[in-house]
């Protein structure tokens, strides 16, 4: 005899199915508005990987200082201050 209700693992399998859909359009709907005609090509010159063409401005790119501070140097034999209580 056939049975008329579904079976207790097909409602999980049914919403993960549908999940899926839903989250592929969304991939695929923000894919196709993202606006950038030119995708660019990477291009090696003189030994370095460059983005030609794209919708990246430089101004899109967050710049690091060349050199990381340095900490001021200490006299040799005089130890680090903590303010640690554990440490006399």
């Amino acid at each position: 005899m056939a049975r008329l209700t579904p079976t207790p693992g097909a409602i999980p399998l049914a919403t993960g199915i549908a999940m899926a859909t839903v989250l592929s359009g969304a991939a695929v709907f923000a894919v196709v508005h993202a606006g950038c005609d030119n995708p660019g090509i990477y291009r090696v010159h003189d030994g370095v990987v460059e983005l030609v063409g794209g919708c990246i401005t430089p101004e899109d790119i967050p710049v690091t200082p060349d050199d990381p501070p340095q900490p001021a140097p200490r006299p040799l034999g005089e130890a680090a201050v903590t303010d640690s209580p554990l440490r006399p």
